[in-house]
């Protein structure tokens, strides 16, 4: 899937209007049903299957708010084909409108801007659930998993649910993450996909509970880790690609400590710095070539690389500084590449300074819980976006090197860090 972009001058981009806030469009049942179509032959290629538990509960005109954990492309398909014939609208990525306005908003999606505080966002599912009468689907995670475990979730989302006083439906994937992991630059791998719909709460329960008790049911929810899914059934991938681009999620070696020296490729990691190999076996172990093997399994070495981060954060030592090509999206024409720059991390949170020095835009650590940040996005490469409600700069770093994910996991400990009263001030 690509972009439409535009090249033009950052004085050009300050011309421009941004664009309108509409309302919700309810998709009619002839979207619907080409949601549906469109995604029928991903599930059959799959061997799509679905379980409920309690949905016997909602009514069948009953608009619901229904949460979703987010593996891979494959997600929409599932929930368009499950939800059907309901009318529901989907809260989507501001970019996905791109080239294609008209036909997102009559399929029902709601546009928002990525890890950032938007309250028209509540509004408008306020008005979809209230005027529309349609139910409201939502990927609350915002982001792909890198490593297959969930990622943060707001803390205002329980806030919302209480808001919209309508029943909360979980819809949690197995081996669509198997299937398409983000790392994989959209290699599919031959894996069975499933999903299992859960009625979680209903507008008494929710009524009658505090935002923070709402919130730890949530985070019980969306707890999974999808490389122990594939290990405790079986699941066998034996695609000899299987690790290819893992270092943009495995960048740090835990046998040397090097940073930005990993390579995947066809089923090994390999650290240049050290010569240390491990193999990504068939059913998603890490085992090391020769010696000890540190992270049998990724998301462990994965949630060392976040201690790490944060180690560096206390200690004073974390920085990052990035020679980035920027591009920005204030409407749905096109995403405008203005310019070149560097885009710097720090205790202080995000500097991003390009254009010659016309632009210079700062994001502070309590701005945001997490980052929009991805792999080989919309084919242009891997990216790392800041930005507010109006707009939005997507960095793409010229220098080589992993730091996408070292990014997130940065963004979201030094967030948590001034978060902290400890930490505070």
């Amino acid at each position: 899937m690509k972009i439409k972009v535009k090249d033009i001058t950052y004085e050009e981009l300050q011309a421009l209007p941004h664009s309108k806030h509409l309302p919700p469009h309810k998709p009619s049942i002839f979207f619907r049903t080409l949601l549906k179509v469109v995604g029928a032959g991903d599930l059959k290629a799959t061997n799509f299957t679905c379980t409920t538990d309690g949905m016997e509960k909602l009514g069948k005109k009953q608009p619901a708010l229904y949460l979703m954990n987010h593996s891979s492309f494959i997600d929409l398909k599932i929930a368009s084909s499950i939800l059907y014939p309901r009318p529901f609208n989907i809260v989507c990525t501001s970019d996905g409108f791109v080239g294609k306005e008209w036909l997102m908003r009559r399929l029902g999606c709601i546009p928002t801007n990525k890890f950032v505080r938007d309250i028209t966002l509540v509004r408008d599912m306020l008005f979809a659930t209230q005027k529309l009468k349609s139910s409201v689907l939502m990927y609350p995670e915002a982001s792909y998993t890198f490593d297959g475990t969930a990622t943060p979730l707001p803390s205002s989302l329980g806030k919302c649910i209480k808001l919209l006083n309508v029943p909360v439906i979980m819809i949690k994937t197995s081996g669509a993450f198997a299937r398409d992991p983000l790392y994989n630059n959209l290699q599919l791998r031959n894996v069975d996909v499933s999903a299992h719909m859960q009625y979680l709460l209903s507008p008494k329960q929710t009524a009658s509970l505090s935002v923070d008790e709402i919130n730890a049911i949530l985070k019980e929810a969306f707890t999974f880790d999808n490389f122990k899914w594939q290990q405790e059934n079986k699941v066998s991938i034996s695609e000899n690609f299987r690790a290819d681009y893992l270092n943009r999620v495995l960048y740090k070696c835990p046998h040397c400590s090097t940073e930005g020296n990993m390579t995947g490729k066809g089923t090994e990691v390999t650290c240049s710095a050290c010569g240390k190999k491990w193999s990504l076996t068939e059913y998603g172990f890490m085992q090391s070539e020769s010696g000890e093997t540190e992270f049998p399994h990724i998301p462990d070495w994965y949630r060392w690389e976040r201690e790490c981060v944060r180690k560096e954060l206390v200690d004073g030592t974390y920085r990052m500084k990035l020679d980035v090509s920027v591009f920005a999206l204030i409407d749905s024409k096109a995403i405008y590449k203005i310019g070149d720059g560097t885009l710097a991390h720090t205790k202080q949170g995000w500097e991003l300074n390009a254009c010659d020095g016309k632009l210079s835009f700062i994001q502070k650590p309590r701005d945001s819980y997490s980052l929009y940040s991805d792999y080989y996005w919309y084919e242009l490469g891997d990216m790392i976006c800041i930005g507010n409600s109006k707009i939005l700069y997507y960095c793409f770093p010229k220098n080589s090197g992993d730091f996408v994910a070292k990014a997130r996991l940065a963004t979201e400990e030094l967030y948590a860090l001034s978060s902290s009263p400890a930490t505070a001030g």
